[in-house]
């Protein structure tokens, strides 16, 4: 690059196709150096699906009241399927832990499902329930 070039370049009068060759020039020489890095990261990668070492855990819940439903929550948060036990709490108590629990379900693309008089099984969207239970399609 000459000394007129640099003075035209300050000036703001250097010639256009002149600056299009440097743009090009800088994206070649760049394009190595993107190249290199993620080979490099490579090594630093974790993967996230560590669990399925450890494989599904279902959790067994029996509430006594209403604020238990958050724990429940919790757990189908955290990507638990949970089975739901309400055999101990007052009706009145059951239908708003159910209710709590549809709209977490919901929440989540998850599903519930009735399983036996006052059992449900609450899942989160990657575990798929399959089948029916005669006494729930008698209802």
């Amino acid at each position: 690059m000459s000394v007129m070039n640099k003075i035209k370049g300050f000036l703001g009068l250097e010639d256009e196709e002149y600056f299009e060759e440097t743009v090009v020039e800088e994206r070649e020489e760049q394009e190595p150096i993107a190249r290199r890095q993620p080979a490099a990261r490579a090594n630093n990668v974790v993967p996230f699906q560590t669990r399925e070492k450890e494989g599904i855990r279902l959790i067994l819940c029996e509430p006594r009241q209403y604020s238990d439903a958050q724990d429940i929550a919790d757990n189908l948060r955290h990507r638990r399927p949970v089975v739901v036990n309400l055999q101990r709490v007052e009706k009145e108590q059951a239908k708003r832990i159910i209710d709590f629990l549809s709209g977490t379900v919901y929440a989540l693309n998850g599903d519930i499902q009735k399983v036996g008089d006052y059992i449900f099984v609450c899942t989160p969207d990657h575990v798929d329930i399959q089948g029916t239970i005669s006494s729930v399609v008698e209802e």
